[in-house]
């Protein structure tokens, strides 16, 4: 499929500064894009390859001064990158039906279009939406509920009563409404607490590879609309994550902890249990969070501070080589002068 230049300002809502009839063809990287491409400029380092690429077009931000025959300057550089991807590779969607080899229990209601791959497991009275894509080796316990369009990869397990929302992605190997991680020590011994409770996914989250969310002690573990999580995450029982947040890899949540809206955690960061992080609060890599942090804060650091006190605290202590060579030589020089006139 090929699209005019004109076309993809249209698309991206940007301004051309060139041939609006030149034929796009694809999109790649600037440095690999050849005639018949187009490239997106996201970041001032690939600048260096403006030289040497022979991308028909560029797309820049608008307050690029870069020159080029051909450039579409938008306000989002990242988000133009998803309008044009999804234009060249969003293919039309074919539903294969349900596989003779897939398992589906008694009492389930299935919608219009679905794909049931092989292997594919369904529990008595589960409902599976409207063109939901559930691949092999799935495996969705009794009276799960999942929203319409949703896509489930492969290998993943979502146990019994699960509710899941609409357009949901879910990558390979997550594990969603298993056991939180609940136990009572009585005379020496651990005893488990059982775990009646539920998990609620809204609609519009994606789930990296390898996430596990823990189903809640009672009530539910509830991941609210737009979340986006990273692989490898860690979602332990009664979490609440508020909308439109982002967990980045490795995160880690103990118990009951309630993340407000738009929350981002970086990579290998973690909170304690029942502590709550306020609107719009970030949080940076490997960070361990303690206590409930204020909304809008920007927090670094175990036990976690105000990003502006870690940096004066790191800087300090990337100093403290030199201060005890300066303390070791006042101390010389202080009883050099006491000998003196002792």
């Amino acid at each position: 499929m090929e699209y005019s230049l004109g076309e993809i300002a249209e698309l991206t809502e940007g301004e051309l500064l060139g041939d609006a009839n030149v034929e796009i063809k694809g999109i790649k990287p600037i440095e690999e894009a050849t005639p018949g491409d187009i490239a997106v400029l996201f970041h001032p380092k690939y600048a260096r390859y403006l030289r040497q690429t022979q991308a028909s077009a560029l797309i820049v931000s608008t307050d690029s001064e870069l020159q080029y025959p051909n450039i579409i300057k938008v306000a989002n550089t990242r988000y133009a990158l998803s309008q044009v991807l999804n234009l060249f590779y969003r293919k039309r969607y074919q539903p294969s039906g349900i596989s003779p080899q897939a398992i589906v229990g008694k009492n389930c209601r299935i919608g219009k279009e679905v794909s049931l791959y092989p292997l594919v497991h369904v529990g008595d009275n589960s409902s599976i939406g409207d063109r939901v894509v559930i691949h092999s080796g799935v495996v969705i316990g009794e009276g799960v509920t999942i929203g319409e369009e949703t896509i489930i990869h492969p290998n993943v397990s979502i146990s019994h009563h699960v509710r899941i929302g609409k357009r949901v992605i879910i990558h390979s190997g997550c594990v969603i409404g298993s056991d939180g991680f609940g136990y009572v020590k009585e005379k020496g011994v651990y005893h488990k607490i059982p775990q009646v409770g539920t998990v609620i996914i809204e609609d519009d989250v994606e789930l990296g590879a390898n996430v596990c969310i823990d189903r809640a002690t009672m009530g539910a573990t509830h991941i609210r609309r737009g979340v986006k999580v990273d692989n490898l995450v860690q979602i332990a029982h009664n979490v609440v994550i508020g909308e439109d947040s982002i967990l980045v890899s490795m995160v880690g949540l103990s118990g009951s902890t309630r993340l407000g809206k738009e929350v981002v955690m970086g990579g290998q960061s973690g909170v304690t249990e029942h502590v709550e992080l306020g609107d719009r609060v970030m949080v940076a890599a490997k960070a361990g969070i303690t206590k409930d942090i204020t909304p809008g804060s920007v927090v670094a650091g175990f036990p976690a501070i105000s990003m502006k006190r870690w940096k004066e605290q790191t800087a300090l202590f990337h100093k403290l080589p030199q201060l005890f060579e300066r303390m070791e030589a006042i101390e010389k020089k202080l009883d050099s002068l006491i000998k003196q006139r002792g």
